[in-house]
């Protein structure tokens, strides 16, 4: 059989690049040459029967089997196995929440962030692939991605990370990790928004200047983020729907890179019954859903799920390319997609800061189970959609303790820290302030490269 290759979403504008690459280069590239988001020209199907066979596997055993196939032509599978494992080395557990309703609990890596699963497969894999080779990996981050991605490339020989996050729109805990990682890893404080942020790391990703630079991103815009994170709705079906059944997924989401991966297992044949994409007061895509009018948010707008401020979702893109129509990066619609496809497999609710806090609240008072906003904001969505159908899933983004501020205003106490929050607290700090702007940026790149 062939193996999968990558093509770019912007491959049928004027100029587009047409040409499927392998999985090594769509990696290491990030972007393709015109802009567009690299993803796969064809997908296996899975059989019943072969998810079946998955049950009671280790979670490694999931993401083996999940992302061989993709990677085929580019990782051997006694490597494939090799990075899976030592990615995967914690627990993911699923914690009941309702009558056929779990929290996915996915806090339970190093940063304490879903970010972790993408971030740490991604790092390995790139590892292997560079064969030495030095790189700079370049990440705008909201929140979570920064630290997650930091501490999987932390120091990792042959990598520079700079990590831009908006200084004044991460929470506290956020911005100590973020600036206390060190080593190879440099956080950026940009005075600016995350969409600043990634309007920065977009255009130097197409500077022909930055190409000795070997730039690569480890952004949900890079294939290799977007892959792993198919593998937790497989595993998390594998452990609760026993008849077999169709699962919904309400997926807290910013740039979209988190519920694409679920897109992605529907696609191969997961049973999904509905996804829902849960948004913040940043309502543009539940706007599009309703209107077929498609507009960015600019500037986003600052919500308590810090992570999902994102007025212009990157993967969009991806979603637009699977439904037949293609988006810019700036957000222009150059095709419009099949809306009503769209809106027969996906659902897009927006839920306020004052929505947010209720459901925290609700949620500990008559179910002991503890929330975060942006989990809350996922939780949320699935009640206002009538609660149904189930079973369902509500993916736990992040760990309360990285929102303690929220969490005691709210329930009057401080969520215990996980035992991974003691290591930043030993390091020196590694951040320098910088203005939202390009050639502050090239720069900064420049210097001892």
């Amino acid at each position: 059989m062939e193996p999968i290759r990558y093509i770019s979403t912007n491959r049928d504008l004027p100029g587009g690049h047409r040409v499927a690459v392998s999985f090594a280069e769509a990696l290491q590239r990030g972007l393709a040459p015109d802009g567009g988001l690299y993803m796969p020209d064809r997908l296996p199907r899975w059989s019943p029967t072969e998810l079946e066979r998955l049950r009671g596997a280790p979670y490694a055993g999931v993401a083996e089997f999940v992302l061989r196939p993709f990677v085929s032509e580019s990782i051997p599978p006694d490597v494939l196995r090799r990075i899976c494992e030592e990615s995967y080395d914690f627990e993911v557990p699923l914690e009941p929440l309702d009558d056929g309703v779990w929290i996915l609990r996915l806090d339970r890596g190093p940063t304490a962030s879903f970010k972790d699963f993408a971030a740490r497969w991604m790092a390995r894999a790139l590892q292997y692939l560079s064969r030495g080779e030095r790189h700079t990996v370049l990440v705008a981050t909201s929140g979570d991605t920064g630290s997650a991605v930091g501490e999987a490339f932390r120091g990792l020989e042959g990598f520079r990370v700079f990590l831009l996050y908006p200084a004044n729109e991460v929470s506290p805990v956020q911005k100590f990790q973020l600036d206390h990682i060190g080593e190879n890893v440099t956080a950026l404080a940009v005075r600016g928004t995350f969409d600043q942020c990634q309007a920065l790391v977009k255009e130097a990703f197409l500077d022909p200047k930055l190409a000795p630079l070997h730039l690569t991103s480890a952004n949900s815009i890079n294939i290799g983020r977007i892959l792993p994170q198919a593998v937790y709705y497989v595993y998390a079906w594998l452990q609760i729907a026993r008849d077999a059944g169709p699962v919904t997924f309400a997926v807290p989401s910013g740039n979209f890179g988190n519920s694409f991966g679920g897109e992605l297992a529907r696609r191969m044949g997961l049973p999904v019954a509905r996804l829902i994409l849960a948004v913040n007061a940043n309502d543009e895509f539940p706007t599009f859903l309703r209107t077929g009018t498609y507009r960015p948010l600019v500037p986003s707008r600052a919500c308590l799920s810090n992570a999902m401020n994102v007025g212009n979702p990157s993967n969009l893109a991806r979603y637009f390319d699977w439904y037949g129509g293609i988006l810019t990066r700036e957000g222009e619609v150059k095709r419009a997609p099949d809306l009503e496809a769209m809106r027969r497999q996906l659902d897009s609710v927006s839920v306020d800061d004052a929505a947010t806090c209720e459901r925290i609240r609700r949620t500990w008072q008559e179910r002991r189970v503890l929330l975060e906003p942006h989990g809350a904001v996922g939780v949320e969505a699935f009640y206002r959609l009538g609660a149904g159908p189930r079973p369902a899933v509500c993916l736990e983004t992040a760990h309360p303790a990285k929102f303690p501020e929220v969490i005691e205003s709210v329930l009057g106490f401080s969520p215990t820290p996980p035992p991974s929050f003691e290591r930043w607290a030993q390091r020196p700090p590694a951040v320098e302030p910088m203005d939202a702007d390009y050639s502050a940026l090239v720069k900064r790149l420049m210097r001892d490269a």
